[in-house]
């Protein structure tokens, strides 16, 4: 190849201010300046790549037949590479050959590709302007993050929630349908952007601003989120910026150096999953990352993302052993330079997308997840509680005979759960890899295993937290979730299933009547222990309240009898005398219990007995294995 193969620049080049911006790691719009973009009047395709220790670059593909490659420029010292290729178009399958300063060259995936050869193919592919039109002006208007917006999550995987489903837009009207019916408020897809791997779960990204051409075309991917909107419904997508994989055609050694990652393996190597770190002391790294957060907000009108594994961007020493790692400029554990980076995008996320959200998973006590960057924070709207997730699965895996002795793990939470603004997660992470499905891990005969699953579910809505569920908690399957099949729909066939799923439905339509439920989740006020300490029992009870209300006319008690033994005439305070209705009873017959209670009767509190710190007290059976929510009086 030689110089005269490539075109010469053309008006739309990326222009000095462009560049400053991407070296500086401040380009916002980083899509708009890298990756193919049709020309204007289809005159071509321009490519521009980022390599800055490559001896060559060039471009071929479908346009000529994939032999030799049109020659790149580089574009002064900025390291971006750039050609225009005349003969190239929309759908055209590109790579670029990659030459190292040591002579090898290698064809590589477009890092900015905005579209895909479908796995196992890994061409990328240039997208012409997005065609779809938007018409979700209102809810991108109303929608919020803020603790007044109710928040109740549905956790899926595309590839496996309904077989033979298996295109965007079919899979979005079939899951709108059967969220709206559940009552939740927002879906969580595990990673759409392109994975080479589907038993990744789409968590080793090959293609950070491709949706998976698995389900078809980025405009269907936009249809689908606007076909969620239309029914009420937010879309968070999981994101994941610890890691990539390793494949020579993708991101790792781009240039025929640690490009992406760091040179060094105890910075730029991930021992538990086999994968490179991200190199965030990187001022065009941190560039990707930034403005492939703003790429799914802006572009695809999604509501929020949940960042992956972030308890393994923020420690330096995470699954290292002594010797493994090394320290930061101050001789800490702590990556500084992830730090500053999670800082910047969710200040950048909430000055441009003020609505949206952003969920961390991090599973350590790292302080001010959720607090404003400005107060020292990492500036999350909500964190995944997954001390939460552990204590209580832990407790509920147990045999009642034996839960009196482990009494504090679901006390525990409440002691720590004002201090951030968390998601109360049960999510595939728990159902998968040896762990047993929620209703397995559950112990007790058939009868008390769906009478304990109800019980978590009772127990898990009642909690300051927003409550998220992985795909088929409705249905209560007996095994793992396996990502080859689909959810095992039949078992709706049977009574105890349908009565789980209409148990979920009825959390949600109460909690939405009832947003005391949510509310004031982060406020301290919101939440009263009436009994936390009748271990013998296993019995708890809490009161939530509205702290803005100067009465009790939105309050709701809970009452958990954890135990296969009813307790007849309990008494429980309550803040007001009248009739206590009886919201859910998840031992009720319509959900599959045995109905010990009857059907919706009312308690009546008085002021003969006060109890528990409050001024008034009921007298309500209690039935085995079971949660109920007591709404206060009608005023």
């Amino acid at each position: 190849m030689t110089s005269s193969d490539a075109s010469p620049l053309t008006p739309q080049w990326p222009g000095p201010l462009d560049i400053h911006l991407f070296n500086e790691g401040r380009h916002r719009r980083l899509w708009e300046l890298l990756g193919a973009h049709v020309l204007d009047g289809a005159a071509g395709v321009r490519f521009t790549v980022w390599a800055p220790n490559a001896r060559e670059v060039s471009v071929s593909g479908d346009w000529n037949g994939w032999g030799d490659g049109t020659r790149m420029q580089p574009i002064g010292s900025s390291g971006i590479w750039g050609a225009a290729v005349p003969a190239a178009t929309a759908g055209h399958r590109y790579k670029f050959a990659v030459v190292s300063q040591a002579g090898t060259t290698v064809l590589k995936a477009d890092p900015m590709a905005r579209r895909t050869e479908c796995p196992p193919d890994n061409a990328s592919i240039v997208e012409a302007p997005s065609r779809h039109v938007w018409g979700d002006q209102a809810w991108m208007a109303g929608r919020s993050n803020g603790p007044d917006s109710p928040l109740r999550i549905y956790e899926v995987h595309l590839g496996s929630w309904r077989s033979g489903v298996d295109t965007y837009v079919a899979l979005a009207h079939q899951l709108a349908e059967h969220v709206v019916a559940l009552g939740f408020t927002h879906v969580e897809l595990m990673p759409v952007a392109e994975h080479p791997f589907g038993g990744s779960w789409g968590y080793q990204v090959s293609g950070y601003f491709a949706p998976t051409a698995r389900y078809g075309t980025p405009d269907d991917f936009r249809s689908f989120v606007e076909i969620l909107h239309g029914r009420g419904i937010g879309v968070i997508v999981d994101w994941v910026p610890a890691h990539f994989p390793r494949d020579e055609w993708s991101l790792a050694r781009f240039d025929g150096t640690a490009l992406y990652e760091h040179a060094d393996p105890r910075q730029g190597e991930h021992p538990d999953w086999g994968t490179l770190v991200f190199n965030y002391d990187r001022n065009e790294v941190r560039n990707f990352l930034t403005a492939n957060a703003l790429y799914w907000l802006h572009e695809f009108h999604v509501d929020g993302l949940r960042v992956d594994a972030v308890a393994s961007m923020l420690y330096l020493d995470y699954s290292r052993k002594p010797g493994e790692w090394v320290p930061n400029e101050h001789g800490g554990r702590e990556n500084l330079g992830a730090i500053a980076l999670l800082q910047e995008i969710n200040t950048v996320v909430g000055s441009e997308m003020p609505g949206a959200l952003m969920i961390a998973e991090e599973s350590t006590a790292f302080a001010k997840v959720t607090q404003p960057v400005h107060q020292g924070g990492l500036g999350f709207t909500h964190k995944w509680n997954m001390g939460w997730m552990h204590d209580t699965l832990s407790y509920f895996e147990r045999e009642p005979i034996h839960r009196q002795w482990h009494h504090s793990e679901l006390t525990f939470g409440l002691l720590y759960t004002f201090g951030e603004r968390y998601v109360l997660p049960l999510s595939h992470d728990e159902v998968v890899h040896g762990k047993a499905s929620l209703l397995a891990k559950m112990p007790g005969d058939d009868w008390q295993r769906f009478a304990n699953l109800r019980s978590l579910y009772g127990w898990m809505w009642a909690l300051p937290g927003a409550p998220l569920v992985f795909m088929g908690a409705e249905i209560a399957p007996w095994s793992e979730w396996n990502e080859s099949t689909g959810l095992p729909w039949h078992l709706y066939d049977h009574a105890t299933h349908r009565g789980v799923r209409d148990l979920i439905g009825a959390l949600n339509s109460t909690a939405q009547a009832w947003p005391t439920i949510w509310a004031h989740d982060n406020d301290s006020a919101s939440f009263r222990w009436l009994d936390a300490d009748d271990a013998a029992h296993s019995v708890f009870a809490f009161l939530r309240v509205d702290p803005m209300c100067a009465d009790a006319s939105s309050a709701v008690v809970c009452v958990a009898n954890l135990t296969p033994v009813p307790l007849p005439g309990y008494r429980v305070g309550v803040p007001c005398t009248g009739d206590w209705r009886v919201l859910i009873d998840t031992d009720a017959a319509r959900f599959g219990g045995s109905g010990y209670r009857g059907d919706g009767v009312d308690v009546r509190a008085t002021h003969d007995v006060v109890w528990q710190g409050q001024p008034a007290s009921l007298m309500i059976d209690v039935p085995a294995l079971a949660v109920l929510w007591l709404g206060a009086p009608e005023s």
